[in-house]
């Protein structure tokens, strides 16, 4: 079986089927979740999904490679902090501290 291509409803499933199984207080990165969807190189079209994803489902948890927080979240970083933040997740200079510890790698 071939994974979907990362511009296919399929993977977008995928993606959202991921974001629903990460667990509270912990974070993802885009390119986490691409490679976990089966395609690693699809971090910014993850972006693009988590963006307009279903808004049940914790995207305020995603953030870039280093820990940072996303430019284009809707609200800002900071809005995003404020998410974050309310799940007992902190920041420092809108970066996650501690990130290395609160990756989740399943």
């Amino acid at each position: 079986m071939t994974a979907a291509k990362p511009e296919s409803s399929q993977f977008r499933q995928d993606v959202e089927r991921i974001m629903a199984q990460l667990p509270g207080g912990m974070v993802t990165t885009y390119g986490d979740v691409a490679a976990l969807a089966g395609h690693p190189y699809a971090a910014r079209i993850v972006g693009g999904i988590a963006h307009y994803g279903n808004p049940a489902l914790p995207w305020h948890r995603m953030v870039n490679r280093q820990g940072g927080l996303a430019k284009g979240y809707p609200g800002g970083m900071e809005t995003q902090r404020l998410h974050l933040e309310a799940d007992g997740i902190s920041c420092t200079d809108y970066i996650i501290d501690n990130f290395a510890a609160l990756r989740w790698k399943p």
